[in-house]
């Protein structure tokens, strides 16, 4: 069949070394068993592998191309071809209740629209891994300190141990991008319970993030009572990028116990 051509507005860039590709799928060897989702998987580059490696494995693919090429190379994945937007599934009537792996070579638009996805399923993904815009990839696993650090970072972290393993030139694509891409794993931590309100932990980095270049006095002022006391505290000297994921929580309690008093 003929080869598919890769659609711009998709964000589409087509893995040609397949050395690589079977490197990705390496990131799921301990997982083996456990359902897998791959999102984008175009012409099959990362799909061969991991049917090799006996993965009970669905695919999902938004451009009608890639899915006609896949049924008609890959007839062993009838059925698990889901064609649609990852973005609006509900991967609850995928997999209900059950645990599993997501995977692929993430389209650079929506990769961190992907990210924020897997977090609203943290108790079911146990593993995430597979290729994305380097600098995506970097921020994802950045520490306090680093330029790169910011709310993915933190929301992330916050659930998941990642790992950057390894870096993708841009001559290994069709067509090439213009950027170097990087392959993470994301391996969910043992933490069931951040220690302070969920939703206000999220509002409280996002917004602190929004004015990165603030000091946590100014662009947190908003979230506490008028004057409050704890703001004269130095820790709201520091800036976004200096807190750990536990410096966070801690903060989120303070200014919880600053609106509830």
């Amino acid at each position: 069949m003929q080869q598919v051509k890769a659609k711009k507005a998709l964000g589409q860039h087509f893995l040609t070394d397949l050395s690589i590709a079977n490197r990705i799928a390496d990131t799921l060897d301990l997982y083996k068993g456990m359902p897998v989702l791959e999102i984008g998987p175009g012409m099959g580059v990362l799909t061969q592998f991991l049917m090799q490696k006996g993965h009970d494995l669905k695919v999902v693919e938004l451009d009608g191309e890639s899915v006609d090429y896949l049924n008609a190379n890959f007839p062993a994945l009838a059925g698990n071809i889901i064609a649609d937007d990852f973005l609006k599934l509900n991967l609850g009537d995928i997999y209900a209740d059950a645990k599993f792996c997501i995977i692929g070579n993430y389209p650079y638009n929506i990769s961190s629209q992907i990210f924020f996805k897997v977090l609203d399923y943290k108790d079911q993904v146990v593993c995430c891994s597979g290729m994305l815009q380097r600098e995506v990839a970097q921020r994802l696993a950045a520490g306090p300190g680093s330029k790169t650090y910011g709310i993915l970072s933190v929301l992330l972290q916050a659930w998941y141990d990642i790992e950057y393993l390894f870096t993708v030139d841009e001559n290994v694509f069709n067509p090439p991008p213009k950027v170097k891409s990087g392959v993470i794993r994301m391996v969910r931590n043992k933490v069931t319970d951040l220690g302070c309100n969920e939703r206000l932990f999220k509002t409280v980095v996002k917004t602190a993030f929004g004015q990165r270049r603030k000091m946590l006095r100014g662009s947190l002022k908003g979230m506490f009572p008028k004057d409050h006391p704890a703001l004269k505290d130095s820790f709201f000297t520091k800036r976004p990028e200096q807190l750990s994921v536990a410096e966070f929580i801690a903060l989120t309690n303070i200014i919880d116990q600053a609106n509830n008093q």
